[in-house]
């Protein structure tokens, strides 16, 4: 009775995640001007979620570790020959089967996350052979315990609470030292400095082209939306690196001959708008489709599904596994904005130094209902925005697709205030 109580759920959910999916591209293709490489992704996304979420195809023999945060140095897993799997999930289907399991009040992407990997259980128990949590999140650490027993092997990877000492680096130095030694365990392969070196060119690789095509957003007309960026770094949470790094290297090749044509998408009048807060994740890409449907263009964000994912590359001086297993440490971590380290200051700085960057008129943030840490930090930010005469439009929001009505209104209204500011200036 209980088997096939989960398999009548395992088929509903899904073709829920199918009808998901499909409706999110639809309203990604929807609009004008679009790029014609972007249908790689359009296309990869479609056949990903088609049929509920399949993992992507490897080597039989090449183990997939799941990460839970992007603090989870990927180098290193893909030095020891395994395959990096970001199980971040923005489906609501998922969503909905999470919410069985955990507190009504708890975040939306850690209930999504619960609930695909008991929705994909057993087949995903026989092929994650880990899955990491940094202890980046209070919820996403506590759920850990629950996905141990569905049975996965869960690791957790001890993250300080603060970056800004001396002894808070050294810890974390020594965690992804100690991570390291398991990572050699569950895959049964030795890290050494060359394959560790190989990692960390191909990481760099990735970064350099994410750097290229967040540039083209930073000034004149936009070429690309805000939501099409999410959908190409949503890619590399499963895609193959290499087919992933060809399709965007194709991205910003036609991006960059309709720049020189004077082509963009949109108005190019558009108020330039910042997005920041809770990840957008596809297909969970709601907030964007409708900032970017009511007349704002998305050219910068400081989100960890985005800009924090690619932004920075690993800078080490010696090819020994003594200087680049802390390299790859640093690169995690001195870096990160998340509101889980307190003090937060390197947030606001990297917010105003994007503002001014980009010429940014208005700054959208997102929390996910839940998420305490967003929610309570955008009042600091807030407090910094308006110090330098930016408004901040702050969204409260969830998976479902109930409030968009709501969301709309409210963003419709933030944009006209911003061409209405802008026409008495």
């Amino acid at each position: 009775m209980e088997n096939e109580r989960f398999a009548r759920m395992q088929k509903t959910t899904r073709l829920h995640l199918g009808m998901e999916a499909t409706e999110t591209l639809q309203r990604l293709t929807d609009f004008p001007d679009q790029p014609k490489a972007m249908d790689y992704f359009y296309d990869f996304f479609r056949r990903t979620f088609a049929d509920g979420l399949t993992l992507p195809p490897r080597p039989a023999e090449q183990k997939v570790i799941g990460t839970m945060c992007l603090q989870v140095p990927d180098e290193l897993i893909v030095a020891a020959g395994a395959k990096p799997l970001r199980l971040c999930s923005g489906a609501y289907a998922f969503d909905q089967v999470g919410a069985e399991m955990l507190p009504a009040k708890s975040c939306p992407l850690v209930r999504a996350t619960t609930g695909m990997l008991h929705a994909n259980h057993p087949d995903w128990g026989r092929e994650l052979a880990a899955v990491v949590i940094p202890t980046t999140c209070d919820q996403k650490k506590k759920c850990g315990e629950m996905i141990a027993t569905m049975p996965y092997p869960v690791y957790n990877l001890e993250m300080p609470s603060t970056k800004d000492s001396e002894a808070s680096r050294l810890y974390w130095q020594e965690s992804v030292k100690q991570f390291t030694l398991d990572l050699q365990g569950i895959t049964g392969r030795k890290i050494t400095a060359r394959s560790l070196q190989a990692a960390i060119t191909q990481g760099s690789a990735a970064s350099a082209l994410f750097r290229r095509l967040d540039d083209l957003r930073k000034s004149g007309g936009p070429v690309i939306f805000g939501k099409d960026i999410f959908l190409v770094t949503s890619g590399y949470f499963i895609d193959d690196p290499e087919r992933w790094g060809n399709a965007v290297h194709h991205l910003i090749t036609e991006l960059e001959e309709r720049k020189q044509a004077g082509l963009t998408v949109g108005n190019r009048a558009a108020p330039r708008l910042l997005l920041t807060g809770s990840p957008p994740i596809f297909p969970n890409l709601k907030v964007p489709i409708l900032v970017e449907q009511s007349g704002g263009v998305i050219v910068a964000d400081e989100v960890c599904s985005s800009n924090r994912l690619l932004s920075d590359g690993v800078a080490y001086d010696q090819v020994t596994l003594n200087d680049m297993v802390p390299a790859v440490a640093d690169r995690a971590l001195k870096p990160c904005t998340c509101p889980c380290l307190t003090p937060n200051h390197d947030r606001s700085r990297r917010l105003v130094e994007l503002i001014r960057d980009r010429g940014i008129e208005g700054v959208v943030y997102q929390a996910f209902s839940g998420c305490l840490p967003y929610e309570m930090e955008q009042r600091q930010i807030n407090t910094t925005l308006s110090g330098i005469g930016v408004p901040m439009l702050y969204l409260e929001t969830d998976y479902s697709p109930e409030d968009q009505g709501q969301l709309a209104t409210r963003i419709e209204a933030f944009i006209e205030s911003i061409i209405a500011r802008r026409r008495k200036k």
